[in-house]
């Protein structure tokens, strides 16, 4: 049994976490996904992590890895035949697609298939404009200087 969970106090005291609420509101709501294929993920420091994904029997061009509006799709689909009758078939070889929802600012910078392991690489890229930055504090008499410059050459 699932519970909902009531972020309206939080709405209450904080401005521009939005899409914060929404992805927590989404992730109670939604049924627990299908756990194939398994992975890791890694921080490897605050600004780059890794995505382990273990891919036994994909092919590079059998993997597909898509990054749109703040979403990872990594999906396979075996195109290969199969040859044989399986008497016991325990390494799973079914189309996948899971999706990974990424912080704004997230890029994905590499990926490589090795060893059955899917690698994928991802930095975050904060713009200039968005870092913290010092702010010069005005004295109050550069203002009232500004002001008088204003009146006299208003007058």
């Amino acid at each position: 049994m699932r519970t909902l969970l009531d972020f309206s106090p939080l709405h209450r005291s904080s401005i521009g976490f939005d899409r914060v609420f929404e992805l927590l509101e989404s992730a109670a709501r939604t049924p627990p996904a299908d756990h194939y294929p398994p992975f890791d993920s890694l921080k490897i420091n605050d600004d780059q992590y890794r995505i382990v994904m273990a891919v036994a029997g994909f092919r590079e061009e059998e993997l597909t890895i898509s990054n749109q509006a703040n979403v990872l799709v990594v999906s396979g689909e075996r195109k290969a035949p199969e040859e044989g009758e399986y008497l016991h078939r325990g390494i799973a070889s079914r189309s996948f697609s899971r999706r990974f929802e990424l912080a704004e600012h997230m890029l994905v910078t590499g990926a490589r298939l090795a060893d059955g392991l899917l690698t994928i690489e991802l930095r975050r890229e904060v713009p200039e404009t968005m870092k913290p930055r010092k702010i010069a504090i005005a004295t109050g008499a550069r203002n009232d200087e500004n002001v008088r410059q204003l009146q006299s050459g208003a007058a």
